[in-house]
């Protein structure tokens, strides 16, 4: 699919992959980038980009991601602008990293990770993802039965594409249960999705980041990268956001690519740190 001329909505738009992938996508020709995040330093960068580009490709939205309310608002808002979405990457994520179980050395009782917590992480690494997701579908469901048209045929190219930002703790990642869990959701999600998205002309892929230069690291323990990251990526340092906008790229134009791309520089959760 062709980047240029299309629409995007991009979560997590104030800083890290998010930002880094809707900058990208802008300088790739896209038309029009929904810029969404909780924080309100989304309108200041959407601001800075546009300034940067000479014209107006951002839009930013401050509100919950998890809010359904504040997600068809920014549908409807894009859509009428613009008719339809043809791109999704919904970013924003959080983790909440603890062992799963922790014995206390006094007591002897066994402190269990919090429901609470879990059940947060679960709403914004995994829920809000797939429902972003299935916004997009639908209004270009709606979209082509309003045109006339039916079952999606290749000769029309492809209309829309999703990619879901997923892990390599995925495949599971000591002090991550809930993390590790929404990311591995993400793979399901995308599987059955694509199989049913494809009757509208949309693709799903899912990337899977190694550790990436964001804010999000700033919740890791110190020292932690420095001990038990850095030493088993093969590129000596973190990956760069814009290293993996430009994957992400790869995975909108690249019709030919679907599933999962791993983009780990060469780490992998180990078994015993």
């Amino acid at each position: 699919m062709i980047i240029e001329g299309k629409t995007a909505v991009i979560t997590g738009a104030a800083s890290g992959i998010g930002l880094a992938t809707a900058e990208e996508l802008a300088k790739r020709g896209a038309k029009a980038v929904a810029m969404v995040d909780m924080s309100d330093k989304v309108v200041d960068v959407t601001a800075k980009m546009n300034k940067k580009l000479g014209k107006e490709v951002g839009k930013s939205f401050q509100g919950d991601v998890t809010d359904e309310t504040f997600r068809k608002k920014v549908y409807d808002t894009m859509c009428a602008e613009h008719e339809v979405v043809n791109i999704c990457v919904p970013s924003a994520g959080i983790f909440r990293d603890r062992l799963s179980v922790i014995i206390d050395k006094k007591t002897g009782k066994a402190d269990i990770y919090s429901a609470e917590l879990f059940h947060k992480v679960l709403e914004v690494n995994l829920v809000h993802p797939v429902y972003w997701a299935l916004e997009l579908v639908a209004r270009m469901a709606e979209h082509r039965k309003q045109e006339g048209k039916k079952k999606w045929h290749p000769d029309e190219t492809v209309q829309g594409t999703i990619v879901f930002i997923g892990s390599v703790a995925s495949q599971g990642n000591k002090g991550q249960i809930s993390y590790s869990s929404t990311k591995a959701g993400l793979e399901g999600a995308a599987q059955t999705l694509m199989k049913e998205s494809m009757f509208h002309g949309v693709r799903t892929a899912v990337i899977h980041p190694g550790f990436v230069d964001t804010p999000i690291l700033q919740g890791m323990p110190e020292g932690y990268l420095e001990k038990y990251v850095l030493p088993d990526v093969q590129l000596g340092r973190l990956i760069r956001p814009e290293e993996i906008a430009d994957a992400i790229c790869f995975l909108v134009s690249n019709s030919a690519v679907s599933g999962e791309l791993w983009a780990d520089a060469g780490w992998h959760p180990p078994a015993g740190t």
